[in-house]
């Protein structure tokens, strides 16, 4: 008995306009990777690999050759089912047996995500824990980028959702008109407990940064991301001094060593990290930088990287591994109008799972 990879691709499209600081997104490419055995073809793990346009390294003309080779790199493993398998296992089997697949993050979480689904009975199933069992987990409202209007009713609903923490882009739009939305909502939400979360990608000058953190700061936020773009040294005065709490995102892609990881940390110094799988090492990288973190008393908080419902619902299993009570990015499942169905429900401001039978898996089998 040995097992073997496949890989399909899937095209989602957005039911509305997705505009990111890298511009508008109509269609995601996303790869799946199917783990089965060849003695009980009809029980198999699922694993999604999302690279984002833009910010994902392993993102080229050749991702889908390099998805080619690394498959069939693992079919020529000839791996043994591990049934019940950890994450720390799963994962340091194939990386010592595939040493390059950490330079593919999101090629090693649809791995580690198929692999542990296989293992635990190919039932989507990737951590048997407290999510699964019905326990919820917060998360954050996001508002894309668009117009004042469009934001502004963006807001309304997510709060009439029952958000309590909003994640707002900021750096696209005309600054004191962002600083008119977040004042709108101060002003009008005055008698609620809401946290505004901001993320800037980026976007900041040096000369201007410090001036607008200063200004964002009026209206209570409880931090921003990236302010400025990554591999600036600059970030190091800033999570020193500014009066935001500074949380790095893109600035940890690439840094694939622990000793790096380590090395990053201690000189930014920043007040949380955000965490993609897709990004950021798969599973094992993110688990290797919570650990980092968690020593450093650095805060953290997953997000997806708009992943399908496979990627999201993987993300939200490793997430419940933790005891973690900040909000965390991961509402994005109803976002493609072809999304694939699943038990993940969006409601009060929490991500639940309900009915593991509603999974609509059928064209995977």
């Amino acid at each position: 008995m040995s097992l073997r990879a496949s890989f399909v691709k899937k095209t989602f499209h957005f039911g509305f306009r997705a505009k990111t600081s890298r511009g508008l997104m109509n269609d995601r490419d996303c790869w799946f990777i199917k783990i089965q055995d060849d003695k009980r073809a009809e029980v198999f793990g699922l694993g999604e690999a999302a690279p984002l346009p833009g910010l994902s390294l392993e993102l080229d003309e050749v991702f889908e050759h390099n998805m080619t080779r690394l498959v069939e790199q693992f079919n020529g493993l000839k791996l043994d089912l591990i049934s019940g398998a950890n994450l720390p296992l799963i994962s340091k089997t194939i990386i010592k047996r595939i040493p390059e697949l950490p330079q593919f993050p999101s090629i090693l979480f649809a791995f580690e995500m198929a692999l542990l689904d296989l293992s635990n009975g190919g039932k989507r199933l990737i951590f048997n824990n407290g999510f699964v069992e019905g326990q919820p987990i917060p998360i954050n409202g996001l508002i894309w980028m668009s117009g004042m209007d469009m934001m502004l009713q963006q807001i309304e609903i997510k709060i009439q959702e029952g958000f309590d923490c909003l994640k707002l882009k900021v750096g696209g739009l005309d600054f004191e008109k962002e600083c008119d939305i977040l004042q709108y909502i101060r002003r009008k939400y005055f008698k609620m407990n809401i946290t505004l979360r901001l993320d800037a990608n980026g976007a900041f000058k040096e000369e201007e940064v410090m001036y607008k953190l200063h200004e964002l700061a009026k209206f209570d936020i409880h931090s921003i991301e990236q302010p400025i773009k990554p591999g600036n040294e600059l970030m190091v005065d800033l999570c020193k001094s500014a009066p935001i709490p500074i949380a790095l995102d893109e600035e940890l892609i690439g840094v694939i060593e622990e000793e790096a990881r380590l090395n990053l940390l201690d000189k930014i110094k920043p007040q949380f990290i955000i965490l993609k799988p897709s990004l950021h090492g798969g599973l094992s990288g993110c688990r290797q930088w919570i650990e980092i973190a968690e020593k450093m008393n650095v805060g953290w908080w997953m997000t997806s990287a708009l992943e399908s419902n496979i990627g999201l619902n993987a993300i939200a299993q490793f997430t419940s591994e933790y005891q973690n009570t900040l909000p965390h990015g991961l509402g994005t499942g109803k976002i493609y109008d072809n999304n694939i169905d699943s038990p993940l429900l969006v409601k009060k401001g929490n991500l639940s799972y309900t009915d593991p039978d509603e999974w609509g898996l059928i064209d995977f089998n």
